[in-house]
């Protein structure tokens, strides 16, 4: 064993996680790599089970993840059954004579999923294959085209049921129920303030979003009312299924993930999009997906462990309280070193790492811990956007149809808008914080 001060501990901790993801390792083995070296130097072989298996082990059977594989699955088969797909082309008939109509479709399709999906690959997805063509082929401009479907696809991390509330609520100690109901309003005020940012541009830059020509939308108002509502039923089932039951009381989010993912079956059923491959397809992907996430939840549980133990804890609370500005410094400087660490590591290693140290730092502050916990969530939105860490941009490139030529700089280009506009949403948050605390307290 040896001896090191907190300060250094700190360093070596931090340091090592943040070059072992610069050197290309996963994040989960970065993360349990240093926390196992670091705190075998310090401790000794012990531990090895006082600190990482115990809490390895209490991580892995916590009730509330239960709920992560239910909400992968859900969201996986969703996307098998063609929802976005039929809902573009009810809502191009609609919004298409609008300029930059086909990019306000795409936030409406992205926040419609969002409150369905709750991962961010399978709707990013999702918009990109049906709205990115539909979008080129009439003389959008590329940025407005793959901006949009990279802001409306990534609404899926804020607006329930997100995966990223679920694994935030057990870290903070918070009610995943009231992060959903938390989530709500600023997510619908982000998706309004993109859609308005796209008929703004449009009017003042018209050959950046040009509108539909007529002879393709001209069905009758019944047709298309009717086409609407048979188009909606299905995600509003869903959404009733799993935000409804936890509203009322009837479930937990695990079990109302457990009701989610059977809704999204039958959906699938009466699409006749259902079969035996398909299942096992969806099973397998969430193995995957949720084993990936729950083995960085459980090694990054262990890590912090070790941080707090070695005293790392107390090192990351005096360097923030001791920012100029008093508590509002201190929040500043939280939220700009969850911006920085969003541009380089995955948002899970964030949650899992930095949530259980800042969280407390809030409450010291007086900050109330639902709205700085949403605070932090709606500020990981830019993490999707932001390059070079940026699964959004890179979901985009890869779905775009090679014959279009979409860069991504192009991709790069179109997101800036809409950072700035994540931005000015945490700012209206900051005035106004009953647009996170109103619903929930409803419940």
């Amino acid at each position: 064993m040896i001896s090191m001060t907190p300060e250094v501990t700190t360093i070596a901790l931090l340091g090592g996680v943040l070059v072992g993801v610069l050197l290309g390792y996963p994040l989960a083995i970065s993360v349990g790599a240093a926390g196992l070296i670091v705190g075998y130097l310090l401790f000794g072989p012990a531990i090895i089970g006082d600190m990482f298996y115990n809490r390895m082990f209490n991580q892995l059977t916590n009730y509330t993840l239960l709920a992560v594989p239910f909400f992968v699955f859900m969201g996986i088969m969703l996307e098998r059954t063609g929802v976005a797909e039929q809902l573009y082309s009810v809502l191009y008939l609609w919004f298409g004579g609008l300029r930059g109509g086909l990019a306000v479709t795409t936030i409406i399709i992205g926040t419609i999923m969002a409150a369905c999906v709750g991962v961010i690959a399978a709707s990013t997805m999702m918009l990109a294959l049906v709205g990115i063509p539909a979008m080129l082929k009439r003389g959008y401009s590329k940025p407005l085209a793959t901006g949009s479907v990279c802001a409306g696809g990534t609404l899926g991390i804020l607006i329930p049921p997100s995966i990223m509330l679920v694994v935030y609520g057990p870290m903070a100690n918070l009610s995943v129920g009231r992060l959903f109901f938390g989530a709500f309003v600023p997510g619908f005020m982000l998706a309004g303030l993109y859609m308005l940012y796209i008929v703004i541009w449009c009017l003042v830059r018209p050959a950046e979003g040009p509108a539909v020509p007529v002879e393709e939308r001209s069905v009758p108002l019944s047709v298309k009312t009717g086409m609407l509502v048979k188009s909606l039923v299905p995600p509003m089932l869903i959404i009733l299924a799993v935000l409804g039951s936890i509203f009322f009381g009837v479930a937990a989010p695990t079990e109302a993930g457990g009701v989610g993912a059977l809704a999204a079956t039958l959906l699938a059923v009466v699409y006749r999009r259902f079969s035996f491959r398909a299942l096992r397809e969806t099973a397998l992907s969430t193995i995957k997906l949720s084993g990936m996430i729950l083995l960085i939840a459980s090694l990054a549980f262990a890590f912090v462990g070790v941080f707090i133990r070695a005293g790392g804890g107390a090192v990351v609370t005096e360097f923030l309280l001791g920012a100029p500005g008093g508590r509002w410094g201190v929040f500043f400087v939280v939220m700009l070193l969850s911006f920085l660490l969003g541009m380089f590591i995955d948002w899970i290693g964030i949650v899992f790492i930095m949530v259980p140290i800042i969280t407390p730092i809030g409450a010291a502050l007086g900050f109330d811990p639902l709205w700085f916990a949403m605070m932090i969530i709606i500020n990981l939105q830019m993490s999707f956007l932001s390059p070079p860490f940026a699964y959004a941009i890179f979901f985009v490139k890869a779905a775009s149809p090679p014959e279009f030529g979409v860069e991504t700089t192009d991709v790069i280009r179109g997101v800036v808008p809409f950072l700035l506009l994540i931005v000015l949403g945490l700012g209206l948050c900051i005035a106004f914080p009953q647009i996170i605390l109103w619903l929930p307290s409803l419940m």
